[in-house]
């Protein structure tokens, strides 16, 4: 069922919604009543899609990591060669950042639902099909002596962590990555994970 703003259905305004309170206040900032004020619902129709604001994260943060694991991977897909999928990766997840500002601050700044919390099984499932994905394009560049044998961890933060960093603070307002630094940051990238 379809009402009010700009016809679109309660379910998807409060998504909305959500999205743009947890990426300016935080997600434990944010009150259910500012929720409702922010996706213009009744308390009915919250409780009628969602049974928390914790409900709410969840689909949200299932719904952004699904977004951005889906284009990481047709990316990293593109590339056979281990240091073009690599410093790909690096420049998709700048440009990804900035074309979903707030999904990016929730990706990066809110903890990820729990298993046992709404949303958390998704998570963890989502997480075991993406990283097997990864490995699989990794591997053969592996035994080609091309990229380290890490674990998914170490690999997540050598790949990404400098950019993740930069992301910060950009979101801050403290700098605005150039394109040099972008590139740099891809080489960086290649640099840590390349085997020597």
């Amino acid at each position: 069922m379809r009402t009010g703003k700009n016809g679109r259905d309660g379910r998807s305004r409060i998504i909305e919604g959500a999205l743009r309170r947890f990426s300016q206040d935080g997600v434990s900032a944010t009150t259910l009543a500012s929720l409702r004020e922010e996706s213009g619902v009744s308390v009915g129709s919250f409780y009628h899609h969602f049974a928390s604001k914790e409900h709410v994260f969840g689909v949200l943060y299932v719904e952004t990591l699904q977004m951005y694991q889906d284009a990481f991977l047709a990316e990293l897909m593109r590339h056979e060669d281990a240091r073009d999928g690599v410093e790909a990766i690096v420049a998709l997840h700048m440009s990804w950042c900035g074309e979903h500002p707030e999904r990016a601050r929730l990706l990066i700044s809110e903890r990820p639902p729990r298993r046992e919390e709404p949303g958390g099984p998704e998570v963890a499932e989502a997480r075991r099909a993406f990283f097997r994905q990864v490995s699989d394009w990794w591997k053969p560049h592996m035994n080609a002596r091309l990229l380290q044998p890490v674990p998914p961890t170490m690999c997540y933060v050598l790949w990404l962590g400098p950019a993740q960093e930069m992301c910060r603070l950009w979101f801050a307002g403290a700098h605005q990555p150039t394109d040099e630094e972008i590139k740099s940051l891809c080489e960086a990238a290649w640099n840590s994970l390349k085997q020597a």
